[in-house]
């Protein structure tokens, strides 16, 4: 495991013994999480973290990476590790876009860690639009700027009117990351399908909500399948919504998800 420690910022409830743990998306940082603040704190401790090479971890130096990349079990042993750091047995976990599949492999990694999974705007499969949106991508990665291909994803995941805040979200942020950063976690989409694909064979026992923006077309549509396999997880649409479902639509967003944590955390504390 790695010596270099994600940054991370904690709330602390005067009397909850709960832990919840905010995973971002690819791009992104922990400042997506800004309008779950308030009304979280209100119930749990808060754990928000940076991932590798975004937000406030671009400075962090993590050697291994600068040599090899790194893969999904590597990004989720970072948080591991930061729950190790804070002392965290187990925890429940938020997480939006690519940062679902980072949740979904620390419940394969440490189940024992994760109570329950609140995955918005998640990423199951990618479909034919976004695969070849990948290969796109791919092939002009080493000659066009990323921001160039981060904003045309940003604009192709998130298209419509009342999605102009989170997707200027995402733009400002990705703007943080290096060019080879970009690369390297581009890379990691190849191994997206694979990985959701054993996941949806192999259910966890960790019950799982799936808040999805109801315009979320590029992603509804695999999650409704994902759902329909598997016994422990559920599914909430939010109306007028599209892919970032915790900026465009956030009282819903967190109505939902804190009554989904308090209704299923006691059975695995």
């Amino acid at each position: 495991m790695n010596t270099a420690m994600l940054y991370h910022k904690t709330y602390l409830h005067p009397d909850s013994k709960e832990w919840v743990v905010f995973v971002h998306g690819a791009g992104g940082s922990s400042s997506i999480w800004f309008k779950q603040i308030k009304e979280y704190k209100k119930h749990f401790n808060l754990v928000f973290i940076d991932l590798r090479g975004h937000g406030r971890s671009a400075a962090v130096s993590f050697k291994e990476m600068l040599k090899n990349g790194y893969t999904f079990n590597d990004v989720a042993l970072d948080i591991v590790q930061v729950l190790d750091h804070l002392k965290i047995k187990g925890a429940h976990f938020v997480g939006i876009s690519l940062g679902t599949i980072l949740i979904q492999k620390l419940a394969e990694l440490a189940p024992n860690r994760v109570k329950t999974m609140v995955l918005g705007g998640a990423v199951t499969r990618f479909d034919f639009r976004s695969n070849t949106l990948v290969k796109i991508g791919d092939f002009f990665k080493h000659v066009m700027p990323y921001m160039w291909l981060y904003r045309l994803f940003a604009y192709i995941l998130m298209p419509q009117k009342g999605q102009v805040e989170s997707r200027g979200m995402f733009i400002k942020d990705a703007k943080k990351l290096c060019q080879k950063e970009f690369k390297r976690w581009f890379k990691l989409a190849a191994d997206v399908n694979p990985l959701m694909k054993y996941y949806k064979e192999n259910e966890t026992n960790t019950p799982t909500l799936y808040l999805m923006g109801e315009n979320d077309h590029m992603f509804m549509r695999p999650v409704k399948e994902m759902v329909a396999k598997h016994s422990r997880s559920q599914l909430t649409e939010i109306s007028n919504c599209g892919h970032v479902c915790n900026v465009e639509k956030p009282q819903e967003f967190n109505q939902h998800s804190i009554e989904f944590i308090k209704n299923n955390g006691q059975q695995n504390s």
